[in-house]
């Protein structure tokens, strides 16, 4: 079962399917480590895999 209304623009993910993810879970960290990011711009998606 993959996940509900997650919004993806990288083509090149092996998850991605017509702008969404479609992978069971993700798992998204703070650049630099810590538990706080000051904006989307911070973070960085660890689901990723290429296709």
């Amino acid at each position: 079962m993959s996940l509900s209304n997650v919004k993806c623009t990288v083509a090149n993910c092996r998850y991605w399917q017509n702008e969404n993810c479609q992978a069971t879970g993700i798992e998204v960290n703070v650049d630099e480590g810590g538990k706080q990011a000051k904006d989307s711009m911070h973070t960085q998606c660890h689901t990723f895999e290429q296709k």
